[in-house]
């Protein structure tokens, strides 16, 4: 049994270089403190000049300058953010959080929650590991081959928006499955950029799409990025009937096989 979630954007550095100025036979605009040199007087000491002579002397002429290129503002190398690399993120999407859960609510106030699956991304430290590279081609046969299939999205690109990622569902749930019990999924996104996402949430069996689910959500600005939720969005009944079938197997190590 295997699932993938595909998120697309529908709207969805260079090396530090510095001009060389002409050797001009006179300082131009100084880029840094004139300070006295070893020995020589400085700026709050009374120099006088030389006596001038009682004939003139024409001193020479300077050839002119036939050019002259400003030096720019220094850029900075830009820093790679703590987050690339390290998290489910590509340059212009990154996840901050995703959820799948079942609760009931025990009164007006009060809600039983357990959460089967939960991937949090909000504090990402440099310290942390690199994200291992997988070559696409070894999960290929997992998902449908037809149009719109894994391998097609991915040679479409970028490439660099693809990740897979497996984990443990905890399934030991206490809550009582009957019908005010809510089998739900939340995600949340961050972008730079305005755009509108399109959330598909594929389940796929033996290489065969069973169901799928489309959201479109829109940005909200939030401290300078537009931060994107999908809240509370119903489980299928198929992936509801799927964790009931594996909660009630002879044995729980068959969950695992």
């Amino acid at each position: 049994m295997s699932s993938a979630q595909i998120v697309s954007a529908t709207a969805m550095q260079s090396k530090l270089g510095i001009t060389p100025i002409p050797q001009a036979p006179y300082p131009g605009t100084a880029r840094f403190w004139p300070g006295p040199l070893p020995g020589q007087p400085g700026s709050s000491q009374d120099v006088k000049p030389f006596a001038q002579p009682s004939y003139s002397i024409q001193p020479p002429v300077p050839p002119p300058i036939t050019s002259y290129e400003p030096l720019g503002p220094l850029t900075p190398p830009a820093t790679i953010p703590v987050w690339q690399d390290r998290t489910i993120a590509s340059s212009k999407l990154r996840l901050l959080e995703y959820s799948a859960f079942v609760e009931v609510q025990r009164d007006p106030e009060t809600y039983n929650k357990h959460l089967f699956v939960h991937i949090g991304q909000t504090n990402p430290s440099y310290n942390d590991p690199l994200l291992e590279a997988v070559d696409i081609r070894q999960i290929y046969d997992k998902f449908p081959e037809k149009k719109g299939g894994l391998k097609e999205l991915f040679e479409k690109g970028p490439q660099n928006a693809f990740f897979l990622v497996k984990f443990w569902a905890d399934l030991n749930s206490n809550i009582q499955d009957g019908p005010g019990a809510f089998y739900g999924v939340s995600s949340q996104y961050t972008s730079s950029e305005n755009v509108t996402i399109t959330c598909s949430t594929k389940v796929c069996s033996f290489g065969k799409q069973v169901v799928e689910k489309v959201e479109t959500e829109y940005a909200r600005l939030e401290n300078g990025r537009f931060v994107y939720r999908i809240h509370r969005s119903p489980m299928c009944e198929y992936m509801i009937n799927f964790i009931h079938k594996l909660k009630h197997l002879p044995e729980k190590y068959m969950m695992n096989s």
